[in-house]
This record gives structure tokens, sequence and C-alpha cells, in this order.
């Protein structure tokens, strides 16, 4: 969703190996309206709601035979202060080296996106117009990448007529503990036409246990023992219009905390063995003009909740639309608000308590956030 300029190729004397390095960058800015934050209606000026900002360069040099070297490096920030994202990391988004070949794809090693990200994020509203206000409840499922993995070794293969496969695995780093804090993910995806299939899997053990591993300390969502996702989904596009499903399903052995808000996802003196979700994720878009888009979400979300006083289920409705105008190629203004209603289980915890993707849980079941933006991408 990033364009790039300035490219420059630059031919070696001795090897004539074409090099080539682009600068490119995302800056999202606007005005958020909250209707309740922790009891208390809010206005503020939010970096990055659509698309998150970030500016990168990344680049490949041809090595012969087919085979080139590539890298990135992508940097996070916030427009309101100029300070680092994804827990003050440099490159904190991406950064990553490899080397590629047309014909049997790309080994990559760095901090990397996990196969979820890649391959069914796309199919989901918030990943490929929307933004994070229309995640999923908590981001359970990493649509919507609140996580990337580190120490990350990646294989993404070529194109065979619309089918493509990739797979990750990220160590944990620690000495004598392979296992604590290590990640596995997989994912497919066809396109053929206006058609497009997608599904995923990813596995972390102990998100967050430790600042060397796969999901580090301070980038976590959720802290657990284990977090396991699988999802699929598509999109159809006709004409104007793209109309799209997807499904996930997220399962927490022993969860034990959620970084994001200041509520607590486990009951009042109890512990909790398994946290399960379940999204069902139904979208679409209209181009009303090649400039003007109209965007519409719904989710329905329904959790499992196992702790040791007992079992419950709360669920959320998530509304979210969006409208898009580009007045350039690389320029656009956009309004947008999602509201959320959650059907209090009376678990005790946040999940009583909606959430739509504001600086925290509303002090009711009902939260709506509205947004007017200005996005440049170069």
């Amino acid at each position: 969703m990033v364009s790039t300029m300035g490219t420059l190729a630059v031919v070696h004397p001795a090897a004539h190996a074409q090099s080539s390095v682009s600068l490119y960058g995302v800056v999202d800015e606007g005005l958020d309206y909250t209707s309740n934050v922790q009891g208390h209606s809010q206005w503020k000026m939010s970096s990055g709601d659509a698309q998150g900002s970030r500016w990168g360069v990344k680049g490949s040099e041809d090595l012969g035979g087919g085979y080139k070297a590539v890298f990135q490096l992508e940097n996070g920030f916030d427009v309101n202060n100029g300070r680092l994202m994804q827990g003050g990391r440099m490159f904190g988004r991406q950064a990553y080296v490899g080397v590629s070949n047309d014909s049997y794809g790309t080994v990559s090693m760095g901090r990397q996106y996990d196969s979820l990200v890649e391959f069914l994020a796309p199919l989901t509203a918030n990943a490929n117009w929307g933004g994070y206000l229309f995640e999923h409840p908590y981001d359970n499922d990493n649509t919507d990448n609140s996580f990337r993995l580190n120490n990350a070794v990646q294989y993404y293969s070529a194109n065979f007529g619309g089918f493509q496969f990739g797979a990750t695995y990220a160590f944990s780093n620690t000495p004598g503990q392979i296992s604590t804090n290590n990640a596995q993910s997989v994912g497919a995806s066809y396109t053929n036409g206006g058609l497009s299939l997608a599904l995923a899997y990813l596995n972390v053990t102990n998100p967050g246990g430790n600042s060397a591993g796969a999901v580090a300390t301070d980038n976590a969502a959720f802290f657990a023992e284990r977090q396991r996702v699988f999802g699929a989904g598509f999109n159809y596009a006709l004409g104007n219009a793209t109309v799209g499903f997807v499904y996930s399903h997220t399962d927490l052995r022993n969860p034990v905390a959620y970084s994001y808000i200041s509520g607590s996802i486990v009951p009042p003196g109890q512990s909790v063995s398994s946290l399960k979700f379940d999204n069902f994720e139904v979208s679409g878009t209209y181009h009303v003009t090649p400039a003007f888009m109209l965007g519409a979400m719904y989710d329905f979300t329904q959790a499992k909740l196992d702790a040791s006083g007992g079992s419950s289920k709360p669920k959320w409705h998530t509304v979210g639309l969006m409208a898009d105008y580009n007045l350039s190629k690389r320029t656009d203004v956009y309004v947008m608000a999602s509201v959320q209603k959650a059907e209090s289980a009376h678990t005790g915890t946040a999940f009583d308590f909606a959430y739509g993707g504001a600086d925290d849980s509303s002090s009711s079941d009902r939260q709506t956030v509205a947004r007017i933006g200005l996005r440049h991408k170069f």
C-alpha cells in the first residue's frame, strides 16, 4: 500500500551488476473523537489510524544467474511528536536481508511479518483499506500486525499462476531455551481475476516471555504460554465493487495480560487456563469514481474464557464505515468511524466493556471512534 520514487540504479564497473535503492514512506495524520475512554469523551490528534506512518529504504543487487540480494529497513513514527513507534525501535516495522530468485522465491532473515499478516491480512478491512479502527477485538489474530517476529527466517515462494505460499520460523535467541518465545507460521494465497483466496497459521510459544525472543516483551499484545491462530478468507472484485469474508480463530493458553489497555483480562482472584476468539468479518468497498471510494465492514467476535471460577462467553459487534477521496496519486483525505458494542458475559474483566481501537476501553458496553484524516505517500 505504499508507493516508491527516487530509485537510483548503479552499475558496478567491474561486475556490471545492477543495484537499486528506493526511499518510500507514508505520513498519516488526523483528528479523532472517541465517545468514551474510561468514562470520558476524547478529542485528540492521532497518527497512523488508516495506515501506520513510516519511512523506509529497500533495495536489491543483481548477483547473476537470476539471483539478487534484497533488503528492507522500515521505520515507524508518530507524526504528532516525532517519536519512534514499535517500542522505540529504529526499524521496528521491518528489517531484513535476503536472496531472491524470480523462479524459486525469496529467503530472508531479520524482523519480519508472520504469514497471517503476509497472506490473510490483505483480505481484511483493517489491513486492506480501513486501518486499525476496524481490527478484530484486541487484534487477537494479529491481522493488524500488533507484533512482528524478531530473529525470523522466512521463505516466500515465486508466483505460480496466481498461487503463492510462504513459511517463517522465528528463533528464541535465548541460551538453553530454544522453544521459549519462538514462532512458526505458514500461509498461502491464490488470485485469479477478481477472486483472491488465502489461509494462514501462526504459533507463538510464550509471547512476551523475554526481550530477546520472537515476540519481545515490549512488542507483545497478549502475554501467554502459547498463542495459536488460524484463518482463511476471500475477496471478490466485480466492476467497481469488492466484497470479502474472513474467519479467524485464536487460541491462547494460560493468558495473563494484554498490553494495550489498563484493564485486566483475568477475573479478580482467579487464573485463566484458556482464552479463545472466533472472528467473522464481512466487508465491501465501492469506487464511486476512480478517486472516490466508500467502504463498510462488520465483524462479530465471540470469545470463550475458561477461568478457575468458571467459563464465560463475551461477544463484540463492530461496524466500520469509511469514505476516501484521492486528491492526487499520492495524497488522499478520508473520514471513518467505528462503532463497537460488547455483550457482557459478566466476566469481571475488561471484556465486559467495548474497546474499538481507542487509547483504552470504554467504561460501558459501547464505544464510537470517528476520524478525519490526511495521508500522503512518497
